[in-house]
């Protein structure tokens, strides 16, 4: 395949570019979907418009844009906020062809917004490539996830939109542009984790690297004492590192090692991991559950993409009744911001279902939760009662405020416009762009008034 490279500006695709081969064929829109009653995956909020508009083109989808008076794209669903919500009318691109189009000598892929990491990365595999990092879930999509912030771990990991090195959307006039690392460095870490403001994403172009083995133990209750006293080591023993608590006793539930293998034949685990030891079955990050819909542990090597989610694609992780908020602190005080939830711990007991603990890259993404620091991300699974959460959450960010801690653009917070741009110094920048995309605020919606001051 010839290497192909973005438009030098923004502006409507030409033959011969990036996407051209995807987006030469008009069709047009697919009936409007008019359900009563639509849902986010956890089923904790209903969309407030049963207007969706699924175009099966890229035309069709500008031409959507055009008419329309205010919109939002809906992507898989899997925010537990009003982020992809709108009263007016809301856009899905499954009906877009799900193309993926790998290109080995310039280590990248380019591929559809809506599709899920599920589906790009047996792709990537077969074509010997790899993304440097995955989510819990594989069933999320890429757009949506890079749209947020959305993470994996290991302290050398940026979170998954730092793999993106181009992207295509449609801007409120209509008009479809491209922008990339390479032909617009000084608004393209303004772009990339967007929020929906500055159009809708059509196709995304990832950085890749050669495909990779990988193993994954699990120890079982790690000692608090011993997780302060070695906290970096802990989280960097892995390529990728996750902690499981409850908060309910001296010691952590589960620690999850991701480790990349280098060898055919690695050395056996280790039985114990700073007085963790290692478990001897399958295990559930809730230990009650079955492990059954949970990549392979035990040690066993097996393919990137399925060692690095902590959920199989071929399994719904759960029945999504749950609700979800999580917050990075700089890693440099995780220790305290560790223990001042800990000091929190008979508050959520009757509520919390699990918590998970991961470390994050720095990047200079100005909207991405570790902009400018090596993060760690506290997140909490709860159950689905938003009145005991509601109770419960002005506590937990009350706690984590003296830590700077910005919250995950796709859960659940309660923190305020001002305080907000207090803790991202690009805030005012990514407004000025808001208005230069969409400067009558088309892609507005109440969620982004709440949290742009």
């Amino acid at each position: 395949m010839k290497k192909r490279t973005f438009l030098k500006t923004s502006s409507t695709l030409l033959a011969g570019s990036l996407f051209a081969p995807w987006t030469a064929c008009k069709q047009s829109s697919a009936p409007q979907e008019e359900a009563p009653v639509r849902t986010n995956w956890a089923g904790n909020l209903t969309y407030s418009t049963n207007q969706l508009h699924q175009p099966t083109s890229v035309e069709a989808l500008q031409e959507l844009v055009l008419k329309s008076e205010k919109v939002r794209a809906l992507g898989s669903r899997h925010c537990f906020n009003r982020i992809a919500d709108s009263r007016y009318s809301q856009i899905s691109l499954d009906a877009l062809p799900a193309l993926m189009e790998a290109d080995p000598a310039a280590g990248t892929v380019s591929t559809g917004a809506a599709l899920r990491y599920g589906q790009l990365c047996p792709y990537l595999h077969k074509q010997g490539l790899a993304i440097h990092n995955l989510a819990s879930l594989p069933h999320i999509s890429v757009a949506g996830a890079c749209a947020t912030g959305t993470h994996g771990s290991g302290v050398h990991n940026g979170n998954l939109s730092t793999a993106v090195t181009g992207m295509e959307l449609v801007r409120a006039d209509g008009e479809l542009v491209q922008l990339s690392a390479a032909t617009h460095p000084t608004i393209f870490p303004g772009a990339v984790v967007h929020l929906g403001a500055l159009g809708i994403v059509t196709r995304l172009q990832l950085k890749v690297q050669p495909a990779f083995q990988m193993r994954q133990m699990v120890y079982q209750f790690l000692p608090e004492s011993q997780l302060e006293a070695h906290f970096d080591q802990i989280m960097s023993a892995g390529y990728s590192v996750s902690l499981f608590t409850d908060w309910q006793s001296d010691t952590v539930n589960q620690v999850w090692i991701k480790e990349r293998l280098e060898e055919t034949r690695p050395e056996a685990p280790a039985s114990e991991f700073f007085g963790a030891k290692l478990a001897t079955r399958n295990l559930h990050p809730i230990v009650e559950l079955s492990a059954e819909n949970c990549t392979e542990q035990m040690g066993v090597p097996g393919p990137w993409y399925e060692r690095l989610p902590h959920f199989r694609m071929n399994f719904t992780p759960s029945s999504g009744k749950e609700l979800q908020t999580e917050f990075f602190v700089p890693q440099e005080r995780a220790v305290e911001a560790l223990a001042a939830m800990r000091a929190l711990h008979r508050e959520v007991a009757d509520l919390l279902l699990i918590s998970e603990i991961r470390t994050v890259a720095a990047d200079q993404l100005w909207l991405s939760p570790a902009y400018g620091r090596p993060s760690v991300a506290i997140h909490f699974t709860w159950k689905q009662d938003r009145q005991a959460l509601d109770r419960i959450l002005p506590k937990i960010e009350s706690a984590l405020a003296p830590f700077d801690m910005r919250p995950h653009w796709g859960k659940i917070f309660g923190v305020p416009a001002e305080v907000l741009a207090s803790r991202y110094e690009k805030m005012a920048d990514f407004r000025a762009l808001m208005k230069e995309y969409d400067p009558n605020g088309k892609f507005k919606n109440e969620f982004l008034e709440s949290v742009m001051a």
